[in-house]
């Protein structure tokens, strides 16, 4: 049976206005507020020329009227010269708005991502990636119309319908009023049904939001499809969310070509008790045919400001719960800051002390226990026991990826909590068990441990951890370009240029995250080989289940149950009968023989 797909619930149909929010994000504007004045300058020399070319002809008409007709040519001449500036003027504000508002939005996703770059990772144990990145690119992009054309066209419709109100009224005040009577019937149409309207199109977005989602999660999981035999399985899936989104597009087409039918009827409506009323007005003799053709065509153009405010009004509605979803994330702080007083650390040894430490990752079950230990620089730590003790934990704390809820970690004495986290960072390297390759040349990926190395650095960094020889085999050798993830490399392959990518640093600390679990045991040894070489005078941390990884390290920490139960070398470990670590060592020795 096809698994049924949830709705996204980051795709929030509405929000209630929030004035501070709205505010707060309009300050993204305010470095623009030149461009912008100059916009609203420019739209009210457009709307004056537009609404003048329609006064204009109606004196035409009217001097055509009298008993002596003139040909109008200087009004006509006029009215050439205002519709060319109303052309001009409305040009070049859409190319200023354009600007001001893609400027604002690229701050705006900056300054997002720049949080998100920041925050720790604690933020993103609880968080998919996909959710992560709607805020970045399909929120951002949702506030676009607003920043571009949105909050100045608001300002310059709602001047349009006063003067057209003024001069309509002007005019003739009691066929002006005929003309409005049908108001509250066209704004029920432009606000209630354009809200209906947008609630449709919201739910098409979302199942088409589903349907990315589910296409990038089985092309991400084919290999494991294939192998279980369950395309029809996927078929049947994508069927129901390619289904949900017809369904749902004809429903809002529905509502959608019916719109403009009932606002044309309401219009006509309008239209006609003018006509109607005009004609009586003017046998009365209390109006002419120029003055009533003006009323009419600035009816005309009296909905379509209505229109704007109603996308405007709706919009707004929309934009909220984007801007609800990017300020929350903007207002999430990192678990991880530099204290106020926090200090540069100066260049390491790489003593580590480890004291009385205690860390949860929830309050619920507490991962290490008053953990004591002290590493003397240049010393090789490894630490053994069961999946879910603790090991990553103890390295993670190192690196200040999260901070302990009792006692102290410290490095050549200084408080990790104390300094400042670039400068603890930059001195570390650190390789995990999942080998993340950028997309790019294997060049740059190497070169990512170091910005500034020269490509000499690059291949040396290569060659110690013997990966030079099977990235010259490729076609263009080191810049050779791999896919994201390196899809086109073995993970042994990814392994090694992630390796030489953590040496490229020539940190003084060292971590090792089961760096070695995908590597056959030729690549291995060459790798052990430099490894004796390379971690001299330099602290490390090697995570990993292989014995012949850890089994030279200076000491071997077995972590049990939230605390150290054994510490010591390989060779005095393994003498003692019963232990944690001579349990791990026989059991690989039955299965290595099995």
């Amino acid at each position: 049976m096809a698994r049924v797909l949830r709705q996204i619930d980051d795709e929030a149909i509405e929000r209630p206005f929030d004035k501070s929010q709205f505010f707060r994000l309009l300050q993204y504007m305010k470095p623009y507020i030149k461009t912008v004045s100059i916009a609203l300058v420019l739209m009210v020399i457009a709307m004056v020329c537009i609404l003048g070319q329609t006064f204009l002809l109606s004196r035409a008409i009217s001097s055509l009227e009298a008993e002596t007709p003139v040909v109008p040519y200087s009004l006509v001449i006029a009215m050439v010269v205002m519709a060319v500036t109303a052309a001009l003027c409305t040009r070049y504000r859409v190319r200023l708005m354009d600007s001001a508002g893609r400027k604002a939005l690229a701050k705006l996703r900056q300054d997002l991502f720049d949080h998100i770059q920041g925050l720790s990772f604690s933020f993103f144990d609880t968080r998919s990636a996909g959710k992560i990145l709607v805020r970045v690119i399909n929120d951002v992009n949702a506030l676009n119309d607003l920043f571009t054309n949105g909050i100045v066209n608001v300002l310059i419709e709602c001047l349009t319908l006063v003067m057209l109100l003024i001069i309509m009224l002007v005019v003739n005040w009691k066929l002006t009023l005929i003309g409005m009577c049908i108001i509250p019937l066209l704004l029920f149409i432009l606000f209630k049904i354009k809200r209906i309207m947008r609630k449709r199109w919201q739910v098409v977005r979302m199942n088409t939001s589903n349907m990315n989602g589910y296409l990038h999660e089985s092309m991400a999981g084919i290999r494991v499809t294939e192998a279980y035999v369950r395309e029809e399985e996927n078929l049947g899936t994508f069927k129901n969310v390619a289904g949900d989104i017809r369904t749902n597009w004809m429903k809002a087409i529905q509502v959608n070509s019916s719109f403009w039918p009932m606002l044309d009827f309401v219009g006509t409506i309008g239209t006609v008790l003018v006509y109607y009323f005009g004609v009586v007005f003017m046998k009365g003799g209390s109006l002419d045919l120029a003055n009533m053709l003006l009323i009419l065509w600035y009816l005309g153009k009296f909905w379509e400001p209505l229109n704007v405010l109603s996308n405007f009004y709706n919009n707004l509605l929309s934009a909220m719960a984007s801007m609800e979803r990017i300020f929350e994330i903007m207002d999430t702080p990192s678990d991880i800051q530099d204290k106020e007083d926090a200090y540069d650390l100066p260049p390491i040894e790489g003593r580590v002390d480890f004291e009385d430490v205690t860390f949860a990752y929830n309050e619920e079950k507490v991962i290490l226990k008053n953990v004591s230990f002290h590493v003397e620089p240049g010393q090789t730590i490894a630490l053994v026991g069961p999946t879910g003790a603790g090991k990553s934990t103890v390295v993670n704390l190192v690196s200040r990826f999260y901070d302990v809820i009792g006692g102290a970690v410290k490095i050549d004495g200084h408080d990790v909590r104390d300094v400042k986290l670039l400068s603890l960072r930059e001195q570390m390297g650190v390789m995990m068990q999942d080998s993340f390759i950028f997309s790019g040349t294997i060049m740059d990926n190497i070169r990512y441990g170091r910005l500034d190395a020269t490509d000499e650095e690059v291949i040396e960094a290569a060659k110690a951890v013997h990966a030079h020889d099977f990235i010259m085999q490729m076609d263009k050798g080191y810049e050779t370009e791999v896919n994201e993830r390196g899809s086109s490399l073995s993970v042994g392959q990814r392994q090694l240029i992630s390796f030489a990518r953590a040496l490229l640093n020539d940190p003084k600390i060292l971590i090792l995250d089961e760096a070695t679990s995908s590597i056959d045991t030729h690549t291995e040894i060459l790798i052990q080989k430099a490894l004796d070489v390379l971690l001299k005078g330099r602290t490390s941390f090697v995570i990993a289940h292989r014995l012949s990884t850890i089994r030279n390290a200076d000491c071997i920490m077995v972590i049990q149950d939230g605390h150290i139960a054994e510490a010591g070398t390989h060779d005095e470990l393994i003498l003692h009968e019963g232990g944690h670590y001579k349990g791990l060592c026989d059991a690989q020795y039955r299965f290595l023989l099995e």
